[in-house]
């Protein structure tokens, strides 16, 4: 909290090392749980001191922000009627809204020159040595290098295949290697000479092996459109280029000679039976595996969606309110709704679920209101972003956000902290570098 304050802008690059591994921080030290959101306070904190008298900026919103605080209200409302925890409708808005304030901060803020790049570096090396562990875990089959809980967390033949890594799930995994991946693109657009050209295109090697072997078919998805828009905008053909030969250099270093060693060591050492490594074919096949699909029908993301519709028919105009139905909230608290429509509570092993869709939560708690609204807030932020389309920084940030639209039909994307850190950091600078709001110097003392 202390260097929270005498140096809010190296702390928040310490937050992005912070929430990559929380779940490892928190699972070794629990007290480390609220070490985030402290931080963000305390950089809130000293921007509304630094505005000195000038209280009138620190109330200055765009269109997107009215119409996420508009949501925030209705949702909270509909679910106290509804008869949600209190607490559990509080904790829901504290998950929407903690990452936005990186924005607010951010955005308002005089940022140095070199911020961006320090960023980039923090995330380069916290995504190094996260890719590092990762390939650990894997050869050592999730053995080596992780808690005593980790090791022995019973997992399905689908996900033992796949590196859990430092955040302590696959698909957080493939998302901090997404960021890394872009983080090390920005710096060798810097750094145009030799200096780092080694260190740089071996990371990068490295990142994109580790993100295939992570099996995250969404994460997948969301880099495919977030690069195929931004390299078409730009028509920066040479980073193409560049994707496909470390993809290829990928494949040949890291991905096959990683699953070789798993049966090396599966043979010779931890299961001396044939394990299954996985693949990337066998990963997309299982998307339209008549099993699975017939799984997702019963108990998966068709269940989760049919389940959402059903309950919209019932409350179609203000939702069944925040707190009720596959949201952060209910994974905490559970739901006063699940037993009227018959929702299990136990079908990840006793733990309430995530709807694994952010529209179908947004349809379901809050109805015709909330998607009119959250429309706004979507539009809202695209428009600045089109403002600006004729910049890198503005076409970049479109492709983020069509890519962030993407990932919003099979991840609560919103309520993923590791994404939306990043999202929110990112879309803070592009609002500093573009003077959206006034700013106010905050200097590390």
């Amino acid at each position: 909290v202390l260097f929270a304050f005498f140096r809010p802008q190296q702390s928040l690059l310490f937050l992005v090392i912070y929430v990559s591994i929380r779940p490892l921080l928190v699972e070794v030290n629990s007290g480390l749980k609220l070490i985030g959101d402290l931080i963000t306070f305390i950089a809130f904190v000293k921007i509304v001191l630094s505005s000195g008298r000038n209280w009138k900026t620190l109330f200055s919103f765009k269109w997107f922000e009215w119409a996420f605080f508009a949501i925030l209200i209705a949702g909270s409302i509909s679910g106290l009627v509804q008869g949600v925890l209190p607490a559990a409708v509080l904790f829901q808005v504290r998950t929407f809204v903690i990452m936005y304030l990186l924005y607010y901060i951010i955005a308002r803020m005089t940022l140095p020159d070199d911020w961006l790049k320090r960023l980039a570096w923090v995330t380069v090396w916290t995504s190094m040595i996260s890719s590092i562990h990762g390939l650990i875990e894997k050869l050592s089959m999730r053995q080596l290098l992780l808690p005593e809980e980790w090791k022995y967390k019973t997992l399905s033949a689908t996900n033992f295949v796949r590196i859990y890594g430092l955040p302590g799930n696959p698909n957080s995994m493939a998302l901090l290697l997404l960021f890394g991946v872009m983080s090390l693109l920005f710096l060798q657009h810097i750094y145009k000479g030799e200096k780092y050209k080694w260190f740089l295109n071996i990371n990068l090697v490295l990142f994109v092996g580790v993100f295939i072997l992570t099996y995250s078919r969404g994460t997948w998805i969301s880099a495919f459109v977030l690069g195929a828009i931004f390299i078409v905008t730009t028509r920066n053909w040479h980073l193409l280029k560049r994707l496909v030969i470390a993809g290829v250099a990928s494949l040949i270093l890291i991905y096959y000679p990683v699953n070789l060693g798993v049966k090396l060591v599966a043979k010779f050492g931890f299961d001396p039976e044939e394990v299954d490594i996985g693949s990337i074919a066998g990963r997309f096949g299982e998307t339209f595996d008549e099993q699975n699909l017939a799984l997702m029908t019963e108990s998966g993301r068709f269940f989760y969606i049919n389940k959402g519709f059903e309950i919209f028919k019932q409350y179609p105009i203000a939702g069944s309110g925040f707190g009720s139905f596959g949201g952060s909230a209910t994974l905490s608290y559970g739901s006063p709704i699940y037993d009227h429509y018959g929702i299990r509570s136990d079908i990840y092993g006793g733990k309430y679920f995530y709807s694994d869709n952010q529209y179908i939560q947004i349809i379901t708690e809050t109805g015709v209101i909330g998607v009119v609204l959250f429309a706004a807030f979507l539009l809202g932020m695209l428009y600045l972003f089109w403002k600006e389309r004729k910049t890198p920084m503005g076409k970049f940030m479109i492709a983020l956000w069509f890519a962030t639209g993407f990932s919003g039909f099979y991840y609560n994307i919103w309520e993923l902290k590791l994404y939306t850190m990043f999202y929110f950091i990112l879309f803070g600078v592009f609002a500093s570098m573009t003077n959206q709001y006034t700013k106010f110097k905050v200097k590390d003392l």
